[in-house]
């Protein structure tokens, strides 16, 4: 499936690290990983690609890692109702700083149970969104007042009397859902291989075990 230009901070090419604004010079198997920022299976398989799997691909497998590109897809899932929150968070991020959305998503996954639901159900959304564009802060070096502005919901109807006003990044998130829903992603976890749901793959997976996957699926 495609990536728009916008969503350049999502990709991830082992030899060239994240967000990379060059179109490879030659086709590359796509690896795209639908991911929810508030479900543990989610940070499992995350915490191995971004840990052990991506760096050994830039370095002692650089030969494999010159051969495949990784996509992080945005997998809202409704039962977990910070999902939405959270999300918004990784499009705002990209949005002002795309090479760092794969370094913020690291921090957002390492810090998910502040985000559960017995976490956050006594504050508000807005309350919510400063926390996040805090961690985006603190961890990453991205504006704070900047990346709260663009989640920020009004506290008044807009000028057209409309109450379901959104904020700056609803129709990113609108977007990257509808991507999802096309090719039929249901939770997260998911996995595609060249377009292809990879069934197999875990989120138990050991880096060994991705690379002798991904030398296999390569061949």
């Amino acid at each position: 499936m495609a990536l728009p230009p916008k969503f350049a901070g999502q990709r991830f090419i082992p030899t060239e690290g994240a967000g990379a604004s060059s179109f490879p010079t030659r086709p590359l198997h796509t690896v795209e990983i639908f991911l929810d920022y508030v479900c543990p299976f989610s940070a499992k398989i995350f915490n191995t690609l971004y840990t052990t799997l991506l760096p050994s691909l830039r370095s002692e497998h650089a030969d494999l890692g010159s051969k495949v590109q990784f996509i992080f897809r945005h997998q809202v899932q409704p039962w977990h109702p910070s999902s939405t929150l959270t999300h918004e968070a990784g499009l705002a991020v990209q949005r002002l700083a795309p090479t760092k959305f794969w370094d913020f998503s690291a921090a957002l996954f390492k810090d998910q149970t502040a985000y559960f639901d017995v976490s956050l159900v006594n504050e508000t959304r807005n309350e919510t969104y400063k926390r996040l564009a805090k961690l985006a802060s603190q961890r990453v070096g991205v504006d704070e007042r900047e990346l709260y502005e663009l989640l920020a919901i009004p506290t008044e109807k807009g000028d057209d009397g409309s109450l379901n006003v959104g904020n700056a990044v609803t129709n990113d998130l609108k977007t990257v859902i509808k991507m999802a829903r096309l090719v039929g992603v249901h939770v997260s976890p998911t996995v595609l291989f060249d377009g292809v749901v990879a069934g197999e793959v875990s989120s138990s997976w050991t880096v060994e075990q991705w690379l002798e996957y991904l030398r296999k699926s390569v061949a």
